[in-house]
């Protein structure tokens, strides 16, 4: 029989990949006093991690998030390794953040369960592939504790995660995550039907689906769009979400907006044109110094400025939930 998961006994994190989103998890958790392991099998990427963790959170400390203490003993946190097999077989809760690809998952979350704890959470940062098809050659004991917990990039910044409640994870393993993510800071929403993208990814790709299309429409500059929406809804999202703000409105008046706008806004159902040219001229954004908008060769000097926004705006965040 199966053993139960204690909420009291998630003490020991092991992350799987090293890549943009397994750093920024590990670095968090390591930030909030967890101890984490860290699985990167390509030997480059794994001497790369310690010194692109030291310079996030060195970013954290210059913006007066964490100081230059908590800097050093966050490092000291954190194990990185080449062996899959020693980094999982103590931890009480693991996360792969691998890539999206589903064979390589199913592989992965094979020797996860064949290595970990019987006990041990095993959980998948996608929000792409189904948590079914990626579980689908594990016994059903161990399905019970495997789930969703998907996190935003910069996953050391942006607060949400979003967890799987679809009925195949046992509820006290689901409650043992959310504590712990409600211990270390994290807000946490519960997922109740399987569906593609999750929650957050559907409202996202909604706003960009009309953003591509008013760029595709020349109906204002890249300037001005972008700047519709900050100074416009992300206004208001930041703090109120949008069912709150269409009580706030008036449902009447959203319905007949609705009725009147709807029609005419796009419904497309494929990525933009707009978008697959850019792809096919390899202007891929800040990876390559040209999407939108054109970027200096200092991309370190962007990615900072552009996490001095969130810290700025996690800051007040936590301060607005103190007066709550």
């Amino acid at each position: 029989m199966q053993a139960k998961v204690d909420m009291k006994t998630i003490s020991r994190i092991a992350v799987i990949g090293g890549g943009t989103m397994g750093q920024g998890i590990a670095q968090y958790f390591a930030m909030k006093s967890y101890p984490v392991s860290i699985y990167e099998p390509n030997a480059a990427a794994r001497d790369a991690l310690h010194r692109k963790m030291e310079n996030d959170l060195s970013v954290l400390s210059k913006h007066g998030l964490i100081d230059d203490r908590a800097v050093r003993e966050s490092l000291r946190r954190v194990d990185i390794a080449a062996s899959l097999e020693g980094v999982v077989k103590d931890a009480d809760f693991i996360i792969e953040a691998a890539p999206e690809n589903l064979a390589l998952k199913q592989d992965l979350f094979k020797k996860l369960a064949a290595a970990s704890k019987p006990e041990a959470i095993l959980a998948s940062n996608t929000s792409s592939l189904d948590l079914f098809d990626i579980i689908a050659d594990l016994g059903e004991n161990e399905k019970k504790r495997c789930m969703i917990c998907h996190w935003y990039n910069p996953a050391h910044l942006i607060p949400l995660v979003e967890l799987s409640d679809f009925g195949n994870t046992e509820q006290d393993a689901l409650n043992a995550v959310e504590a712990l993510f409600e211990a270390a800071g994290k807000k946490t929403i519960r997922v109740l039907k399987n569906v593609p993208g999750l929650v957050a990814n559907r409202i996202q790709q909604g706003i960009a689906r009309e953003v591509f299309s008013l760029m595709e429409m020349q109906v204002a500059s890249a300037q001005d769009i972008d700047a519709a929406l900050k100074y416009g809804p992300a206004f208001r999202y930041a703090t109120t979400g949008q069912l709150e703000v269409a009580d706030f409105g008036g449902l009447d008046i959203w319905c007949t907006v609705g009725d009147n706008l709807l029609p005419l806004i796009s419904n497309t159902r494929q990525a933009s044109p707009l978008l697959k040219s850019k792809v096919r001229e390899n202007k891929l954004g800040l990876k390559t110094g040209e999407g939108f908008f054109a970027y200096p060769d200092n991309k370190e000097a962007v990615i900072e400025h552009f996490q001095k926004k969130l810290i700025t705006q996690l800051k007040a965040q936590e301060d607005m939930d103190k007066e709550q």
